[in-house]
């Protein structure tokens, strides 16, 4: 619709009006010292299509260490530029993301556009969603049980996350690297999430 690549149009109408400095897709190989290694390779998208595709080989999956470009092998493929994954942060102009989806704390959306994230539209299913975040509620999510039914978030595979706690105008952002040198299966670090947010939440009570 606005004819401009999605880094361009989040350049323009996200980074630059939040005045974030460290946040964007394809790093520049000076950033590296300040951007986590991922996976040694893709093998767990190669063993992936390997299993589910037998018989249709492909030569092209990436043999080095990724480190400051995209993990997700689809979106490598898309120029590291995608919607579900590419966009590098830090902790603190992660902070600044996740307050745009609180309708006190915004300064992109209005608040009554905020609301959406913490409705359920999902009634029913497996899953409650809202729009764009998965919802606390949700059973076995990664929220843990302090978090309210209404608090939203979304994981990364590489084992990010972050959390927010609209009503209580509280982001819980956890910044792991579960994928850097380390033999399949990955760990699941579901408990560890929830340990993270169940403690950080106590802590803020306490205060």
């Amino acid at each position: 619709m606005s004819g401009q690549t999605l880094d361009l149009l989040a350049q323009k109408q996200i980074f630059t009006p939040l005045g974030l400095a460290h946040t964007f897709f394809n790093p520049a190989i000076a950033a590296r010292t300040g951007v986590a290694a991922c996976e040694n390779g893709n093998r767990y998208e190669r063993d992936m299509c390997e299993r589910d595709f037998a018989g249709r080989p492909y030569a092209g999956w990436r043999q080095q260490t990724i480190w400051g470009e995209v993990h997700d092998g689809n979106a490598h493929f898309l120029g590291g530029v995608a919607g579900h994954a590419g966009l590098f942060s830090t902790a603190a102009e992660t902070l600044r993301l996740a307050n745009q989806f609180i309708g006190s704390q915004s300064q992109l959306l209005k608040p009554e556009s905020c609301e959406w994230f913490g409705q359920n539209m999902t009634e029913g299913l497996n899953e409650a969603r809202s729009f764009a975040w998965q919802l606390a509620v949700t059973r076995d999510s990664t929220a843990g049980p302090n978090l309210p039914p209404k608090a939203f978030g979304h994981t990364g595979f590489t084992g990010t996350s972050c959390w927010i706690d609209a009503e209580r105008e509280r982001v819980f952002i956890l910044l792991t690297n579960r994928t850097h040198n380390r033999a399949l299966p990955f760990a699941n670090i579901n408990s560890v999430r929830r340990e993270f947010h169940t403690r950080a939440a106590e802590a803020l009570t306490v205060r």
